[in-house]
């Protein structure tokens, strides 16, 4: 019923950018909902990266605000992160995530979540 798919990711070189896409499906209010980022490198837990609220309003972890940005495009049901300066500590499986209202839960616990993406690669060099 409720779906989201990444894509953007792919291979390049340390200091270069990506930007993944995010598409959501199957929502009968897109714009409430809080969405996530999240990345899973090989043999690591995954961890939260960034959150975008019904508000605009946005948060990151420490590893990457700076050099990430986290947007969304509520007509076209897209959720965007925009990658510089990238690390090969950045190389990992990217998830989006997403959080309908009431709100309950902490953006960085991944329970708080009720939809998961497949995933996108990045691998940085």
């Amino acid at each position: 019923h409720v779906q989201l798919v990444e894509s953007g990711g792919g291979s390049v070189e340390a200091g270069g950018s990506l930007k993944l896409s995010c598409v959501a499906s199957g929502y009968t209010d897109y714009s409430r909902y809080c969405m996530g980022w999240f990345r899973q490198g090989a043999g690591k837990e995954r961890e939260g990266l960034a959150v975008i609220n019904d508000d605009g309003s946005t948060d990151y972890t420490d590893s990457t605000e700076g050099r990430f940005t986290i947007s969304r495009d509520n007509a076209k049901n897209t959720l965007y992160l925009q990658m510089n300066s990238l690390k090969p500590e950045d190389t990992g499986m990217y998830f989006c995530a997403a959080d309908p209202p009431p709100y309950t839960g902490n953006w960085l616990w991944e329970s708080t979540y009720s939809v998961w993406g497949q995933g996108t690669q990045v691998t940085v060099s």
